[in-house]
């Protein structure tokens, strides 16, 4: 198992904000790119954002599957290789943008080519058997998902539980009907899979043959419109009609005054006990299998949870529930003895949370752009680090470094000197540079600010509903000194791509 334990640097991008020429990114040539560019940057990782499909806002923590991959991101010149599209299928729609992701026009285009792909493999006599074995190997959760997003289409976007009676409860009669007269619907939806799990794993061989390690991001919480949800009604906290009767968020933090109101249904971690945390260990195992190390959101909520009233409309109004604690994670390193996992400990952190993530040996995260606001003692600044430890200038919910320097007080700013030890602060480069000689086992930038970019260029406002997820970047914004640098910082650090094998 390939562990974060040498000194490594690494990149935090989603694929959608590559360039490409179909309104976002996907796993095609410029990924492939990307992955060399890590390389010539000397970087070891490449984090993304959670590969699942969007949901509400275009949000990837909000997806119709914890298992199934974004359709989305599938790319469209890999099925024209394999005969499955035509030169016509892949004449870009004039009105896409090369930097910001327009999802509403994106998409009904991705998925028109997708739907022509499904007839003509299913027409052809090419692939059928890799495709029926990965039918068969994943059928556990890409079956319940097929009919789900069958069911959701032609329901035209309603939740599950105000679908007809006989759908929304599963009968076994409503399910066989519905396969038998929705069969090419059923397998396009499988077929999508299939495409998407073939070129993730390619682009992931690809990169680890090269030295660079993926990793990915495992939500907490799983949308209520989903079919985790659909499909294992006992597992959450619904009522008698399966509504949520109350719902997960954070109480009001750095980013937001009222709270952050999420809205997924929360677990029923009794049952989940009963079952020896069964569907928790299937979800690792999958994550594990597309990802060299996998980040789990918001740890703090398998200590303690914020249960949020159903009925409200900010997370102002909640409290704190006791989460599964060690338990989980007992069943989670007995299934995976080395638990190659990253726990997402911002927030307010009690002493219990450390102490779970300390138990298991799990890094944590610590965030540069928090360390100015106070003084020494502030648990984000470098000198206070820990080598067991994921440090980051920022995620995809901060603003970028230039955008925060422009932003940040008097106060900070003289702080920031200071404690950087230059009159005139060159940000992003000398932030980054405090990291990466830091204790810090591992230090990821989000690429924004290798390249220097302002705060109009981040990837999420949170609490906020609009303009999220749309940033990209293009290969001109990529100069040559950035990458050399960043390969020299990388190396004076002693953060060299270096594999270790335990």
């Amino acid at each position: 198992m390939l562990m974060i334990s040498d000194r490594t640097s690494g990149i935090l991008l989603h694929p959608t904000s590559l360039p490409g020429p179909f309104g976002a990114g996907d796993l095609g040539a410029n990924a492939y790119l990307f992955v060399d560019w890590l390389i010539g940057a000397g970087q070891t990782f490449w984090q993304v954002l959670p590969l699942g499909e969007i949901g509400p806002g275009n949000s990837p923590y909000m997806s119709s599957s914890a298992f199934a991959g974004n359709v989305l991101l599938i790319d469209l010149y890999d099925l024209a290789h394999q005969g499955w599209l035509e030169a016509a299928d892949l004449i870009p729609d004039p009105a896409f943008c090369d930097d910001r992701v327009d999802f509403a026009l994106q998409g009904p285009f991705r998925l028109e080519r997708l739907r022509r792909a499904a007839r003509r493999f299913f027409a052809s006599d090419r692939l059928h058997r890799e495709y029926e074995e990965f039918c068969l190997i994943e059928c556990e959760w890409l079956d319940d998902y097929a009919r789900f997003m069958t069911i959701a289409e032609q329901q035209e976007g309603r939740n599950w539980n105000q679908w007809p009676a006989a759908l929304a409860n599963r009968d076994t009669q409503a399910l066989q009907f519905l396969e038998a007269i929705n069969a090419d619907k059923i397998d396009f939806w499988k077929f999508c899979q299939w495409c998407f799990s073939r070129q993730w794993i390619q682009l992931k061989t690809y990169a680890n043959e090269r030295g660079v390690k993926l990793i990915g991001d495992v939500p907490i919480f799983v949308a209520f419109q989903s079919a985790d949800v659909w499909a294992h009604r006992d597992l959450f906290e619904l009522d008698e009609k399966g509504s949520p009767a109350v719902v997960a968020g954070v109480p009001p933090d750095y980013f937001s005054a009222t709270g952050q109101l999420w809205g997924n249904p929360l677990y029923r971690w009794d049952v989940h006990k009963e079952t020896g945390y069964a569907w928790w260990i299937r979800r690792l195992q999958y994550a594990l299998s597309s990802f060299d190390q996998v980040r789990i959101d918001h740890f703090r909520g398998f200590s303690e949870y914020w249960e949020v009233p159903a009925t409200e409309t900010t997370a102002i109004n909640g409290r704190w529930m006791p989460g599964p604690g060690s338990a989980l994670f007992a069943a989670l390193k007995k299934m995976f003895p080395d638990l190659p996992v990253i726990a997402e400990d911002l927030g307010v952190i009690t002493p219990d949370v450390a102490a779970l993530r300390d138990q298991f040996n799990l890094p944590g995260m610590r965030i540069l752009q928090f360390a100015f606001a106070e003084d020494r003692s502030n648990y984000f600044l470098p000198h206070n680090y820990i080598a067991n430890t994921i440090a980051y200038t920022g995620t995809h919910d901060n603003d970028t470094l230039t955008g925060w320097w422009n932003t940040a007080s008097d106060q900070e700013k003289t702080f920031a000197r200071e404690y950087l030890g230059t009159e005139a602060v060159d940000v992003p480069w000398d932030m980054m540079a405090a990291l990466s000689a830091s204790v810090a086992n591992t230090v990821i930038f989000p690429l924004q600010d290798v390249l220097c970019l302002a705060g109009e260029h981040r990837m999420n406002y949170p609490g906020s509903s609009e303009g999220n997820w749309e940033w990209r970047f293009s290969w001109g914004q990529v100069q040559p000194w950035q990458t050399i640098r960043l390969a020299k910082m990388t190396a004076d650090n002693d953060r060299g791509r270096i594999m270790k094998v335990v």
